[in-house]
């Protein structure tokens, strides 16, 4: 059995050596010009587990959650990007074990006849014979420049690529569905704010039916009635109308059925205004807050991976040395397999050289060094979009809350002048057309008030988005 420990002792050190070089360059983060600002500082990416519906907590809102949870289990872009991870977990485990050697087990059986006129025969030898085998095939790729290093490092920079892809479709989807359900409680106050409106359009109209019917009115206020009335009965159609178109796309957003999208049913829970006073901002932003951004941890693990893959293709203009090796038993009686005598044993290797391929080799090299340029690129794009996100994020918001907080001053100031015109009319000081032009810029006062309020929450979930998930309580400032 001398053979078999000097095979192993061989492999063994083979296995040693192998990682002692390895061609191409070794990964080093692009040096960035980043400004110096609070939350904008890019130090060193890591993939640290981020709870991205924590944060949607803040809002006390159980049907928020609820549907955050109902969107995780069931959303088709979610669900893709976990097959992908799993594509590419099972690419590293196959990259990984190109790097050891590979060992297969062979049992084998043959009966044979020989021509008895082949003169292959001496005298009196049967023209039948059997053989049987038994033994372990073992081969390995001694990896002298590191080649399948370098594929193991590019598959499982890949592998970290795609858990990150993941990260971003689920802060994404969060924030979707936030906004969306922002909109359908938004819309649910516009739809109500038209209902209420058309009522008092309505009784205003009858109102003046009777009045003018007594004479104490003209036509014209009479024909004003009736427009007003027209024009909110399609204010409140389109309420409707869009409130509807709402609840379907939040209904794909939770990945439900055909059926369900067609006639959605979709729970409500805090009403927008209470939404917007559980509003939470960020008082300051951490200078590392910006590192757990999903897309920022693809683009550099893609840039780890074509980095490597420069490695890889380099490792091709060296040559390559293999190693095989079998031992077992062959024998002609079966009886007669494991037995000492029957031990055979073989030891193999082979040098292969490149020496002419036509520029082939240089050509992957060239093409490898691009897609790493490619992919530098890329990444840069990534860094230089998490600033712009959170730059927009925080001046939308900051706008926001000034356009929310100047309509509640117009919408109280609003409700005064329609109080004082509604007395002005009724005591003959004024026309019909004074409250109407009040109960108008009212209306539309009070619908502006709503999308603000809807713009803002909006806003603040885009923070979250482009700062990664979201930031800790202690981080954050109310708002009220």
């Amino acid at each position: 059995m001398s053979g078999t420990k000097f095979i192993l002792t061989t492999l063994v050190a083979s296995m040693v050596l192998a990682g002692c070089a390895s061609v191409g360059p070794d990964y080093q983060r692009p040096a960035l010009e980043t400004p110096a600002s609070p939350g904008v500082v890019v130090t060193q990416n890591k993939l640290a587990a981020v709870d991205y519906a924590a944060w949607w907590k803040s809002f006390q809102d159980p049907v928020l959650d609820s549907l955050l949870d109902e969107a995780t289990k069931n959303n088709q872009d979610l669900l893709l990007a976990a097959a992908r991870i799993e594509e590419a977990r099972a690419v590293a485990v196959g990259a990984n074990s190109n790097r050891y050697p590979s060992v297969d087990g062979n049992l084998g059986a043959t009966r044979t006849r020989t021509s008895e006129n082949a003169g292959k025969l001496g005298t009196g030898v049967s023209p039948y014979s059997k053989d049987f085998q038994l033994s372990l095939t073992a081969s390995y790729e001694v990896d002298f420049w590191g080649k399948l290093a370098r594929a193991d490092e590019a598959a499982r920079a890949r592998l970290l690529a795609q858990e990150a892809n993941r990260g971003l479709v689920q802060s994404s989807l969060y924030a979707n569905v936030a906004q969306t359900y922002f909109s359908l409680r938004a819309a649910d106050a516009q739809l109500a704010l038209a209902d209420s409106t058309l009522k008092t359009r309505q009784e205003n109209l009858r109102l003046q039916q009777r009045r003018f019917t007594a004479g104490a009115t003209s036509e014209l206020d009479l024909h004003v009635a009736e427009s007003e009335a027209a024009a909110s009965d399609i204010s409140y159609a389109q309420a409707k109308q869009a409130l509807s178109n709402i609840e379907s796309t939040l209904a794909v957003l939770l990945g439900r059925s055909a059926s369900a999208i067609a006639q959605p049913v979709i729970a409500r829970g805090s009403e927008i205004g209470s939404l917007h006073q559980q509003l939470v901002m960020p008082a300051d932003l951490p200078s590392d807050l910006l590192n757990r951004r999903p897309d920022i941890l693809s683009a550099e693990q893609a840039l780890v991976a074509a980095n490597a893959d420069i490695g890889q293709a380099k490792a091709q203009y060296f040559p390559s040395v293999k190693l095989t090796t079998t031992a077992g038993y062959e024998s002609r009686v079966f009886q007669d397999l494991i037995n000492p005598a029957s031990l055979l044993w073989s030891l193999g290797s082979s040098l292969a050289q490149p020496i002419f391929r036509a520029g082939a080799i240089g050509a992957v090299v060239q093409g490898a060094e691009a897609r790493k340029n490619q992919a530098l690129a890329q990444y840069v794009q990534a860094v230089q979009g998490a600033f712009r996100d959170v730059h927009d994020a925080l001046n939308n918001t900051a706008a926001n809350e000034q356009v929310n907080v100047a309509s509640e001053r117009r919408v109280t100031a609003l409700k005064d002048s329609l109080r004082l015109a509604d007395l002005r009319y009724k005591n003959g000081y004024s026309s019909y057309l004074e409250v109407l032009n009040a109960q108008r810029d009212l209306f539309q006062a009070q619908s502006s008030l709503i999308d603000s309020k809807r713009a803002q929450l909006s806003a603040v979930v885009s923070i979250y988005k482009a700062v990664g998930g979201g930031w800790n309580k202690p981080e954050v400032l109310a708002s009220k």
